[in-house]
């Protein structure tokens, strides 16, 4: 059998990932910074264990591998552990900013060097790693503006690391627009609106799946849905014309949020 890490998976999208990975065969380790609840979610979708992670510590990372290699051998590492501290650069307190980039970024690039090392990356057998990003990474969102700098930097590596490795190690970034998740739940300030501007939420088994899907492709660039990944990034041609842009999705995602 071969196993699977998804970190940060006790709920919302990484569990999503993990469940789908147990349905296609994986050996499946869920980790989590609460440790128990990674456990109580390993149990209820079958995977194989569930262990507690803090991302941010490199040494974590060879922990969670030799966890996995105890089920089977290492074919896939989903880097979704994540935080999602939203409001300007200028209100975010230092501790949040040092939790952005150690935990969306630093804590990808510790797994993505702990995975390529298990796959033998110059001379083994390969697998893949999926990074979930977000669309936020593809161009200019005020509000958000470091969360999505993190983001911006785990879709960069993500393509270089996979023209680095040899073809049997694939790299994706997965970029999806806001998802139906505590972390959206939990935003108070205007990015929520902007969050909620493209119609509705997306479902964490739609995530799930675009991330699973994925597994084996040559893709190394994914968004969810299309259309918005195509339009954030159109953003980047003209940074400074589109404030009058983002007032009209705030506007939008202000409607959608009073219905619901």
């Amino acid at each position: 059998m071969h196993s699977a890490v998804v970190t940060g998976s006790a709920r919302g999208i990484g569990r999503g990932i993990a469940e789908l990975l147990v349905e296609r065969g994986y050996a499946v380790v869920v980790t989590d910074l609460d440790g128990d609840a990674a456990r109580r979610t390993a149990e209820e979708i079958g995977a194989a264990a569930g262990v507690a992670q803090d991302v941010r510590q490199e040494a974590s990372h060879a922990a969670v591998l030799a966890e996995a290699e105890r089920h089977g051998e290492l074919r896939v590492w989903v880097n979704n552990a994540g935080v999602g501290y939203d409001g300007t650069l200028q209100s975010l307190t230092s501790e949040q900013v040092d939790a952005l980039v150690d935990v969306n970024l630093k804590g990808v690039l510790w797994g993505m060097r702990t995975a390529f090392g298990a796959f033998g990356a110059f001379g083994g057998v390969g697998g893949d790693v999926v990074n979930v990003a977000s669309v936020s990474g593809l161009g200019p969102v005020p509000w958000l503006s470091a969360y999505a700098a993190t983001k911006a930097a785990v879709v960069s590596v993500s393509m270089s690391a996979h023209v680095e490795t040899p073809k049997r190690v694939r790299v994706h970034a997965l970029c999806p627009d806001g998802v139906d998740t505590a972390m959206v739940d939990a935003m108070q300030g205007r990015a929520k609106a902007i969050v909620h501007s493209g119609g509705r939420l997306l479902t964490v088994a739609e995530i799930a799946r675009a991330a699973a899907d994925l597994v084996g492709s040559r893709r190394v660039v994914r968004t969810v849905p299309a259309w918005r990944g195509g339009l954030v990034r159109g953003s980047q041609l003209l940074p400074s014309q589109t404030g009058g842009a983002f007032a009209v999705f705030e506007a939008v995602g202000r409607r959608v949020m009073r219905r619901r």
